[in-house]
Protein backbone atom coordinates (compact mmCIF):
# COMPACT_ATOMS: atom_id res chain seq x y z
CA UNK A 1 0.00 0.00 0.00
CA UNK A 2 1.40 3.58 -0.80
CA UNK A 3 0.99 6.43 1.16
CA UNK A 4 0.14 9.78 -0.50
CA UNK A 5 1.08 13.23 0.85
CA UNK A 6 -0.84 16.17 -0.33
CA UNK A 7 0.90 19.42 -1.06
CA UNK A 8 1.19 22.08 0.95
CA UNK A 9 2.17 25.26 -0.56
CA UNK A 10 4.49 28.19 1.12
CA UNK A 11 3.05 31.77 0.53
CA UNK A 12 5.42 32.48 -2.45
CA UNK A 13 3.98 29.56 -3.80
CA UNK A 14 0.56 30.34 -3.42
CA UNK A 15 0.62 34.51 -4.56
CA UNK A 16 2.36 32.59 -7.44
CA UNK A 17 -0.77 30.75 -8.46
CA UNK A 18 -2.71 33.55 -7.83
CA UNK A 19 -0.41 35.42 -10.26
CA UNK A 20 -0.96 32.61 -12.68
CA UNK A 21 -4.75 32.84 -12.74
CA UNK A 22 -5.06 29.68 -11.25
CA UNK A 23 -7.80 31.06 -9.19
CA UNK A 24 -10.91 32.43 -10.33
CA UNK A 25 -11.26 36.49 -9.44
CA UNK A 26 -14.19 36.27 -7.39
CA UNK A 27 -12.86 33.01 -5.83
CA UNK A 28 -12.61 33.07 -2.39
CA UNK A 29 -9.45 31.20 -0.74
CA UNK A 30 -7.19 31.82 2.16
CA UNK A 31 -3.72 29.82 2.61
CA UNK A 32 -4.18 27.81 6.07
CA UNK A 33 -0.77 25.77 7.01
CA UNK A 34 -0.23 24.90 3.95
CA UNK A 35 -3.71 24.50 2.42
CA UNK A 36 -5.71 26.67 0.16
CA UNK A 37 -8.58 26.54 1.80
CA UNK A 38 -12.23 27.85 0.42
CA UNK A 39 -13.55 30.26 2.35
CA UNK A 40 -17.37 30.10 3.30
CA UNK A 41 -20.16 31.93 1.79
CA UNK A 42 -21.19 34.76 3.62
CA UNK A 43 -25.26 34.78 4.25
CA UNK A 44 -27.24 37.64 5.22
CA UNK A 45 -26.39 37.63 8.73
CA UNK A 46 -22.63 37.48 8.31
CA UNK A 47 -22.86 40.65 5.76
CA UNK A 48 -24.83 42.40 8.00
CA UNK A 49 -22.64 41.73 11.21
CA UNK A 50 -19.60 42.90 8.72
CA UNK A 51 -20.90 45.82 7.92
CA UNK A 52 -22.44 47.40 11.47
CA UNK A 53 -19.27 45.57 12.93
CA UNK A 54 -17.02 47.59 10.31
CA UNK A 55 -19.27 51.27 10.36
CA UNK A 56 -18.48 50.76 14.85
CA UNK A 57 -15.10 50.02 14.76
CA UNK A 58 -14.73 52.98 12.36
CA UNK A 59 -16.28 55.30 14.75
CA UNK A 60 -14.46 54.56 17.76
CA UNK A 61 -11.08 54.08 16.45
CA UNK A 62 -11.14 56.75 14.00
CA UNK A 63 -6.69 57.10 12.90
CA UNK A 64 -5.64 55.70 16.02
CA UNK A 65 -4.64 52.01 14.20
CA UNK A 66 -5.80 50.95 10.59
CA UNK A 67 -8.60 48.88 10.10
CA UNK A 68 -8.99 45.97 8.01
CA UNK A 69 -11.02 44.19 6.64
CA UNK A 70 -10.93 40.15 4.70
CA UNK A 71 -7.19 41.28 3.82
CA UNK A 72 -4.53 38.90 4.03
CA UNK A 73 -2.18 38.53 7.07
CA UNK A 74 1.05 36.88 7.27
CA UNK A 75 1.30 34.37 10.11
CA UNK A 76 3.89 32.29 9.06
CA UNK A 77 5.59 30.91 5.64
CA UNK A 78 2.75 29.10 5.10
CA UNK A 79 -0.31 30.51 6.27
CA UNK A 80 -2.13 33.38 4.87
CA UNK A 81 -5.94 33.68 6.29
CA UNK A 82 -8.19 36.53 5.41
CA UNK A 83 -10.12 37.60 8.82
CA UNK A 84 -13.02 39.52 8.69
CA UNK A 85 -11.53 42.51 10.74
CA UNK A 86 -8.26 43.24 12.07
CA UNK A 87 -7.36 46.41 13.69
CA UNK A 88 -3.38 46.59 13.09
CA UNK A 89 -1.03 49.05 13.91
CA UNK A 90 -0.41 51.94 12.23
CA UNK A 91 2.23 52.34 9.68
CA UNK A 92 3.11 54.93 7.01
CA UNK A 93 3.05 52.69 4.39
CA UNK A 94 -0.82 51.59 5.59
CA UNK A 95 1.35 48.19 4.86
CA UNK A 96 2.37 48.45 0.60
CA UNK A 97 5.32 46.99 1.61
CA UNK A 98 4.31 43.41 3.27
CA UNK A 99 0.73 42.34 4.54
CA UNK A 100 0.09 42.29 8.83
CA UNK A 101 2.24 40.04 10.89
CA UNK A 102 1.48 38.93 14.30
CA UNK A 103 3.40 41.91 15.91
CA UNK A 104 1.02 44.42 14.01
CA UNK A 105 -2.11 42.95 14.74
CA UNK A 106 -3.87 44.48 17.84
CA UNK A 107 -6.95 42.69 17.48
CA UNK A 108 -8.25 39.85 15.18
CA UNK A 109 -12.08 39.60 14.62
CA UNK A 110 -13.94 36.24 13.07
CA UNK A 111 -17.71 36.34 12.20
CA UNK A 112 -19.35 33.36 12.35
CA UNK A 113 -22.38 31.55 11.39
CA UNK A 114 -21.70 28.82 9.25
CA UNK A 115 -18.05 28.58 9.80
CA UNK A 116 -18.19 28.64 13.41
CA UNK A 117 -16.67 25.32 14.18
CA UNK A 118 -13.93 25.93 11.70
CA UNK A 119 -13.37 29.34 13.79
CA UNK A 120 -13.09 27.78 16.87
CA UNK A 121 -11.42 24.82 16.25
CA UNK A 122 -8.90 25.36 13.25
CA UNK A 123 -8.26 28.83 13.47
CA UNK A 124 -7.98 29.52 17.07
CA UNK A 125 -4.97 27.55 17.62
CA UNK A 126 -3.73 28.90 14.46
CA UNK A 127 -4.10 32.64 16.07
CA UNK A 128 -2.91 31.28 18.79
CA UNK A 129 0.45 29.71 17.85
CA UNK A 130 1.53 32.67 15.94
CA UNK A 131 0.63 34.71 19.04
CA UNK A 132 -1.76 36.69 18.03
CA UNK A 133 -2.91 38.41 21.36
CA UNK A 134 -6.58 39.17 21.45
CA UNK A 135 -8.91 36.85 19.15
CA UNK A 136 -12.77 37.51 18.97
CA UNK A 137 -15.21 35.74 17.12
CA UNK A 138 -18.92 37.33 16.72
CA UNK A 139 -20.96 33.88 16.97
CA UNK A 140 -24.00 34.26 15.20
CA UNK A 141 -24.89 30.75 16.15
CA UNK A 142 -25.30 31.73 19.93
CA UNK A 143 -25.63 34.93 19.21
CA UNK A 144 -22.83 36.07 21.65
CA UNK A 145 -19.13 37.86 21.52
CA UNK A 146 -16.27 35.17 21.83
CA UNK A 147 -13.39 37.17 23.24
CA UNK A 148 -9.65 34.87 23.36
CA UNK A 149 -6.94 36.08 25.16
CA UNK A 150 -3.58 35.14 26.40
CA UNK A 151 -2.56 32.62 24.30
CA UNK A 152 -0.33 29.52 25.24
CA UNK A 153 1.36 26.24 24.07
CA UNK A 154 0.25 22.85 26.17
CA UNK A 155 2.27 20.50 27.27
CA UNK A 156 1.44 18.12 24.15
CA UNK A 157 2.37 20.78 22.00
CA UNK A 158 -1.61 22.00 21.17
CA UNK A 159 -2.22 25.93 21.28
CA UNK A 160 -4.70 27.72 22.58
CA UNK A 161 -5.64 31.05 24.65
CA UNK A 162 -5.87 30.62 28.26
CA UNK A 163 -9.59 33.24 28.65
CA UNK A 164 -12.24 32.72 27.02
CA UNK A 165 -14.83 35.66 27.97
CA UNK A 166 -18.66 35.98 26.77
CA UNK A 167 -20.06 39.21 26.24
CA UNK A 168 -24.19 39.00 25.41
CA UNK A 169 -25.90 41.04 22.66
CA UNK A 170 -26.44 43.66 25.25
CA UNK A 171 -23.40 44.45 26.71
CA UNK A 172 -20.69 46.65 25.70
CA UNK A 173 -17.17 45.62 25.69
CA UNK A 174 -13.96 47.08 26.04
CA UNK A 175 -11.10 47.22 23.01
CA UNK A 176 -8.35 45.22 24.39
CA UNK A 177 -5.67 47.56 21.90
CA UNK A 178 -7.81 50.47 23.21
CA UNK A 179 -9.18 50.14 26.62
CA UNK A 180 -10.73 53.28 26.66
CA UNK A 181 -12.70 52.59 23.99
CA UNK A 182 -16.33 50.48 24.29
CA UNK A 183 -18.29 48.77 21.91
CA UNK A 184 -21.57 48.51 22.06
CA UNK A 185 -22.56 44.90 20.85
CA UNK A 186 -26.23 45.80 20.88
CA UNK A 187 -25.16 48.25 17.72
CA UNK A 188 -23.84 45.06 15.99
CA UNK A 189 -26.38 42.12 17.16
CA UNK A 190 -29.53 44.33 16.64
CA UNK A 191 -32.57 42.25 15.27
CA UNK A 192 -30.29 39.51 13.96
CA UNK A 193 -31.52 36.96 16.27
CA UNK A 194 -33.57 34.14 13.91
Amino acid sequence: MSLTTAKRFTIAEYHRLAELGFFEEDERVELIKGEIVQMAAKGTPHSVCETRLERELYKLVGDRAILRGQQPITLSNNSEPEPDRVIAKNRDDDYLGNHPNPSDILLLIEIADSSLKYDQEEKLPIYAEAGISDYWIYNLVDYYLECYSEPYQALQGKFGYRRKLIYLPNESVHLPCFPELSLDLSKIFSGMLF
